[in-house]
């Protein structure tokens, strides 16, 4: 894409952020001839969890974005998909063929930290600075203050507030102190190589019993990306050297990939996370602040949608300011994302519920359902969630 994309007159645009949303908005808002800085408060730039399943949609603002053969070079081959109960008695098993074909793009399950390189490289690694946290803003004449913990003050036509499920600017956007829900279970996920008794080298692969799930899924480098989910109060004990324990207790009697998966596991590198999410909130802009990703809607990861759709809120943001008129090309941004990530954001936090035991006799009923899952559902599922952007996100733009 060339710069004359554009029809609008640049923006000095502050971004607070550099995970996946931040550099993702990085690059589309410089691609359409925009100045763009952004800052971000830890040191050095560690992802938090070992992958992302990038789905079709987000592949699709990947490629829009100019990065869809690095990314698919450097990501997991996923071809098809399967459940087993929790003793390894397949439930079903299907390709995912049919999803690619229908919205002729791929899933990519990546690193996080090869995604985010090949991201930080996209936007320039010149163009951002780590350390430096975001103390607060003001309004500034036509824009805002932007104000820094190493005392500097910026002056920004606009501010991307891309700074995470604990966004320090979205209370200021809404107007109200902001909470983030409990889901009701924890996760667990790390890295491993990738081996014949764990799982086919192409398949995601998930063993599911007891409102518990146990998943690995083909994420690049020989390695597959894995994870367990237990329903489990908040604020349970978490001592990285009691993991391997607490894991071989949780799922004592399950099947022997998910005990070897247990064995082989570096503790070191393993993340564990109490599973939140949020209300969603019908305004993510207040004057020239803008809330982006999970500073804006931080979902269950049940549908695998986060990162997608942060990359999507990306795209369509610069799209939006090609208009020229700030203020109208953010009211359109909300109008467009805060709906559409709404809608996800609530079929995630249902999807949670069902797997995880939320209402026991509905995940029940999912068990013995899967068991006649030929894919066509499972797959109507992943269409609809891939082609419901909107016209921002559907032409070349």
């Amino acid at each position: 894409m060339s710069l004359s994309a554009s029809t609008s007159q640049p923006l000095d645009i502050v971004i607070i952020g550099a995970g996946i949303g931040g550099l993702s908005a990085g690059i589309a808002l410089q691609q359409r001839g925009h100045r763009v800085r952004l800052f971000d408060r830890v040191p050095d730039l560690t992802p938090a969890g070992a992958a992302i399943s990038v789905w079709p949609n987000g592949v699709n603002v990947l490629e829009k974005l100019g990065l869809g053969a690095a990314i698919k070079a450097a990501s997991g081959e996923m071809q098809s998909m399967s459940y087993s109960t929790h003793d390894g008695a397949l439930l079903t098993r299907f390709s995912l063929q049919p999803l690619y074909d229908a919205v002729a793009q791929r899933a990519c399950p990546i690193a996080r930290t090869a995604l985010q390189q090949i991201l930080l490289d996209g936007c320039g690694r010149d163009n951002v600075t780590l350390g430096v946290s975001c103390e607060g803003v003001e309004p500034s004449g036509d824009g805002m203050r932007v104000k820094f913990s190493d005392g500097q003050q910026i002056q920004a036509d606009l501010v991307v507030a891309a700074d995470g499920t604990h966004s320090r600017l979205r209370n200021y956007v809404v107007g109200h102190d902001v909470t983030r829900d409990y889901c009701g279970y924890v996760n667990w996920n790390g890295r491993v190589d990738a081996t014949d008794d764990l799982a086919p080298a192409t398949e995601w692969t998930q063993f599911v019993g007891d409102h518990k799930r146990v998943s690995l899924m083909p994420m690049g480098n020989g390695q597959f990306y894995f994870f367990f989910d237990v329903p489990l109060p908040a604020g349970t004990p978490n001592d990285r050297t009691h993991y391997r324990d607490e894991l071989r207790g949780h799922f004592s009697g399950w099947a022997a990939p998910v005990q070897h998966l247990i064995e082989r596991l570096d503790t070191a590198i393993v993340s564990r996370v109490e599973i939140h999410d949020m209300v969603p909130t019908s305004s993510f802009v207040k004057g020239r602040v803008v809330l982006l990703g999970d500073a804006a809607h931080p979902m269950a990861p049940d549908l695998g949608q986060g990162g997608c759709q942060a990359m999507e809120d990306a795209w369509v943001l610069a799209r939006c300011l090609d208009a020229g008129d700030v203020d109208a090309a953010l009211a359109r941004y909300n109008t467009a994302r805060a709906e559409r990530t709404a809608q996800i954001m609530l079929r995630a936090r249902a999807r949670s519920q069902v797997t995880h035991g939320g209402v026991p006799a509905e995940t029940q009923a999912w068990y013995a359902e899967l068991a006649h899952e030929t894919g066509e559902r499972v797959i109507a599922g992943l269409v609809k969630t891939a082609t419901g952007g909107g016209e921002l996100l559907s032409d070349q733009g």
